[in-house]
């Protein structure tokens, strides 16, 4: 009890909300679409009709109508509008012919044509954690009545009669029919907090902050997305690195889905180990033979050390998690490791010819195939500093050099002489582009799973990277 109390009174004290990790807001378009589908699919109306007929246990028959049943049930037409902090008002337009034997025994038709209104107000269920549209309200309005009772009876009878039977039918009928369309649309939210995995790596969890929203213009709903890593402990989503905001511009109606580069960085954790690279293959794409005779070239004082020509290994380890930074229209993965490269011996260890202590930012281009977020990458810039392969070498003894050269390396690293980083930084950059650029990418492919909600299709989305954010524009097929 004691602990509830303490974390109650600091987040009073801290008087700050977590931002969202991802935030989505659906339009009207994304809404009607799903509605006008549940109802078409759902065939509700032509099932209400045909239970319509049937003798049910506790049901009274119609006094004066016998032998009815319902035909000839119109295409709905569906019309929303939001209704703010409740949900959805829904206003359904169709229409029916009712049959039957009327009090004269005479056949009889109605032809009508109606609304059914009602209030779908959003909740959040306390048991599953899920977004829930539960109808309230359910009205039916007559708009127009038409019946081929004979035009001589009392006009005052027909009236009575029609009005009598209609209001025992139709509500019975039709208001169950908004109840099955909700529940329709309900179970397409049934997969969204379900974990995704991610690759072999973890999974994402996209779980809700509070109970969705509802405005004059959208829905919207606020993640708490929980990143797990397969044996581990949840890898946290870092806050406080600015509000995670829609830009301005879109449509109005539209639906759309932000992600925050925060979100982003904490998912990327789960990948990390795979980032982690070695390779000691001579050839690798367009580049010459990797060994010590093609190193000489950029370092000739590695000729004197190694006047045969020697395969080379390549290690570059990652050892801290990835980090994604966003601004508009740019998006950068920054890792930070060490770069070293051996050279290998017969039947003896590999020996190292240098450590370069690495900082590499890394362009990202993002797109969306089969409902998953893919990364690709290329090299923007890097800074390297290289320190002496000895133990115990103090900060102080490194060399860091930014922007506008690629990389920097001190003559203490390097165990095969004194050299200038000129002379390896085009060796360095190219094997990162050809061979360490491919890699990751190739880790990248195993894609980050995006939310399970109302059957979204989020190949469809346009793209676009906005202050720490990136934005998915969704579209309908």
């Amino acid at each position: 009890m004691l602990r509830i109390l303490c974390l109650v009174l600091c987040g009073l004290l801290s008087g700050v909300r977590a931002d969202p990790g991802a935030r989505m807001r659906l339009g009207m378009d994304i809404l009607n679409h799903e509605v006008q589908r549940a109802m078409e699919e759902s065939h509700i109306l032509e099932k209400m009709a045909a239970e319509a007929g049937k003798k049910r246990p506790g049901v009274k028959p119609i006094k004066g109508l016998s032998n009815m049943k319902v035909k000839d049930v119109k295409v709905p037409i569906i019309t929303l509008s939001f209704v703010p902090g409740v949900g959805i008002f829904q206003c359904v337009a169709t229409g029916m012919t009712v049959t039957g034997k009327s009090f004269t025994g005479a056949n009889m038709e109605i032809v009508v044509v109606l609304n059914i209104t009602a209030t779908n107000r959003l909740l959040q269920d306390e048991d599953t954690g899920l977004p829930v549209f539960k109808s309230e309200a359910c009205e039916i309005i007559l708009v127009s009545v038409k019946t081929n009772l004979p035009s001589n009876m009392l006009p005052k009878v027909i009236s009575k009669f029609l009005d009598s039977t209609l209001h025992k039918v139709l509500p019975g009928m039709m208001c169950p029919a908004i109840d099955a369309v909700l529940v329709y649309v309900n179970k397409r939210w049934a997969s969204l907090v379900d974990p995704m995995p991610v690759g072999q790596m973890g999974t994402v969890k996209y779980v809700l902050m509070s109970t969705p929203t509802t405005t004059a213009n959208h829905v919207q709903v606020d993640f708490s997305p929980l990143v797990q890593q397969q044996k581990g402990e949840a890898i946290p989503v870092a806050h406080g690195e600015g509000t995670l905001a829609f830009p301005e511009g879109y449509d109005a109606g539209s639906s759309q889905l932000l992600l925050s580069a925060a979100f982003l960085t904490a998912e990327m954790a789960l990948l990390q180990r795979s980032l982690s690279v070695s390779t000691q293959d001579e050839t690798i794409g367009e580049l010459p033979p990797q060994t010590t005779e093609t190193l000489a070239g950029f370092l000739p004082e590695v000729a004197k050390t190694y006047p045969e020509p020697r395969p080379l290994v390549t290690q570059i380890r990652i050892n801290q998690p990835p980090k994604v930074t966003m601004k508009p229209d740019q998006s950068l993965m920054h890792l930070h490791g060490t770069l070293e490269m051996f050279a290998t011996r017969r039947r003896k260890a590999p020996v190292s010819l240098f450590l370069l202590k690495a900082h590499f930012n890394l362009n990202i281009q993002y797109s969306v195939h089969e409902n998953r977020l893919q990364m690709a990458t290329s090299l923007n810039r890097a800074s390297v500093s290289v320190c002496e392969n000895q133990k115990g070498l103090p900060p102080e003894s490194c060399e860091y050099l930014r922007l506008p050269r690629l990389l920097s390396l001190s003559r203490k690293s390097s165990s095969v002489g004194d050299f200038s980083e000129e002379e390896l930084a085009g060796f360095i950059t190219d094997y990162l582009r050809e061979a360490y650029i491919p890699a990751v990418n190739d880790v990248l492919q195993v894609g980050l799973p995006l939310p399970d909600i109302l059957g979204i299709h989020y190949d469809l989305a346009e793209l676009d990277v906005v202050e720490n954010a990136l934005v998915l524009d969704l579209k309908l097929a």
